[in-house]
């Protein structure tokens, strides 16, 4: 039976091959179910099963949120590496473009956040505490800049590495 090569990060599922269980993110929110939890460091509450802006409820469980435990621990769910001439020249305009997403997601999502923004080999690379964020500035530039874009999920570490260059 031939096969056919796959675009890098492109896992192909064959017949033979027999479907993998799914692994739980370890910074999955673990809090009590029936009791308002609420981040120490971003002031956060999980409430009705997800993480939101609200006030911190009397008699609230403190447990850090995901987003502030990867900080933490500084293990990234999204890399994006920015380079190109294109993007050198015009940084400060793409970089405004990344942070003003990040505000936008994060008043709706408490958990889409930027860790890093750093220096690396020929550009820039932006972390991010969430896949999603990751992959949604991607496309933002790859929409706004156009240029190349490249994303590749890693599914057993739950990491996405988003390449951008114009």
């Amino acid at each position: 039976m031939p096969r056919r090569h796959a675009k890098p990060g492109v896992q192909p599922v064959y017949r033979t091959k027999p479907l993998q269980p799914h692994l739980e993110d370890s910074y999955a929110a673990r809090a009590k179910k029936g009791q308002s939890t609420v981040c120490p460091d971003c002031k956060a509450v999980f409430q009705a099963g997800r993480w939101q802006w609200l006030p911190e409820p009397p008699a609230a469980h403190h447990e850090r949120c995901p987003a502030c435990r990867r900080i933490h621990d500084s293990l990234p769910a999204g890399y994006v590496k920015l380079e190109g001439a294109f993007f050198e020249q015009h940084r400060e305009e793409v970089l405004a473009l990344v942070r003003n997403l990040e505000q936008k997601e994060k008043a709706e999502h408490p958990l889409q956040r930027l860790m890093t923004i750093a220096e690396d080999e020929g550009g820039l690379l932006v972390t991010t505490t969430d896949s999603h964020l990751a992959r949604s500035i991607g496309e933002a530039l790859r929409h706004a800049y156009h240029g190349e874009l490249e994303i590749h999920y890693n599914p057993d570490d739950n990491l996405v590495r988003v390449h951008w260059k114009r």
